[in-house]
C-alpha cells in the first residue's frame, strides 16, 4: 500500500488511484467498479462467496451482482462518500480470488448512467421526482439518487423558461477514460455528430441525427 492510502478515511481521487496500478478496476464517479466474466453461474457464484468472506474479514462490504456469466463489484466507503485505501485493499483481494477461479476482468465494460433534465427551477420539482421514484436528495442537493443503488442518478441543468413547458432529458454516460475515444468513434459512425469536445475529456457532447443529446464522460479534469 503506498502512503497516499495509508489514511483509512482519506478519498482518493483518480489520479491517485492510476497509482495503485489496479489493472481490474477502474473509478467511476465516487467507486471502484470491476466486471469479472466467470464463464458459468457456477463460477460467479463461487467468486461473490469469496468475495463475501473477504469482506467479513476486512470488515467493509462491496455491492455485488451476480448474473450469467459474470460478477460485477461496485467499492466505496459510505462512511466518507468515495473511495479510499479500504476500498484498494478490498478490490486487491477480489482481483486475486477472481483469478484463482480462472475469471476475466473486464474493465472496459463497466459504465454508470446518469439522467440530467433541464430545468429552470430545480427546487420547484426536485420533490415531485423523490415522491414519485422513492430517490433521495443527496447532501449538496444537487442530485437524485436511488437508495438502492441499482438505477440511475438524475440531475438537472439549469435552462431558460419558457411559455411553453418543454421537458428534456440527457443522457450521461462515464466510462473509463481509454474506452472514451472508441465510444465517441462508434457513436459518430452510427450517424451521431460531434456537438462540442470544448472540455474534453472531462466530457463530450454528442447528438444523434435528429438532434437528441448526450455526453460521455470521464473521471479526468475533475476536482
Amino acid at each position: 500500500m503506498s502512503d497516499q492510502t495509508s489514511d483509512p478515511r482519506k478519498i482518493l481521487d483518480g489520479h491517485e488511484l492510476e497509482t495503485e496500478l489496479l489493472a481490474d478496476w477502474r473509478v467511476l464517479f465516487s467507486a471502484l467498479h470491476g466486471r469479472f466474466e466467470t464463464g458459468d453461474f457456477a463460477t460467479g457464484l463461487r467468486l461473490v462467496e469469496g468475495i463475501g468472506a473477504a469482506a467479513e474479514e476486512l470488515d467493509h462490504h462491496p455491492d455485488v451482482d451476480l448474473t450469467y456469466p459474470r460478477v460485477t463489484v461496485r467499492l466505496t466507503s459510505h462512511d466518507v462518500g468515495g473511495v479510499t485505501s479500504r476500498d484498494v485493499e478490498l478490490a486487491r483481494r477480489i482481483s486475486d480470488l477472481a483469478g484463482s477461479l480462472g475469471a476475466k476482468a473486464d474493465p472496459g465494460g463497466v459504465s454508470v448512467l446518469e439522467l440530467g433534465l433541464d430545468t429552470w427551477d430545480a427546487d420547484e420539482i426536485k420533490p415531485f421526482w423523490v415522491a414519485l421514484l422513492g430517490y433521495e436528495a443527496t447532501g449538496d442537493d444537487v442530485e437524485l439518487v436511488d437508495p438502492t443503488g441499482t438505477r440511475p442518478t438524475i440531475w438537472f441543468q439549469e435552462t431558460e423558461q419558457h411559455e411553453t413547458p418543454r421537458q428534456r432529458w440527457h443522457l450521461d454516460i462515464r466510462i473509463p477514460p481509454e474506452e472514451a475515444d472508441g465510444r465517441i468513434k462508434a457513436a459518430l459512425d452510427a450517424g451521431g455528430t460531434m456537438v462540442s469536445d470544448a472540455v474534453a475529456p472531462r466530457f463530450w457532447v454528442l447528438a444523434d441525427p435528429q438532434g437528441n443529446q448526450a455526453c460521455i464522460t470521464t473521471w479526468i479534469g475533475r476536482s
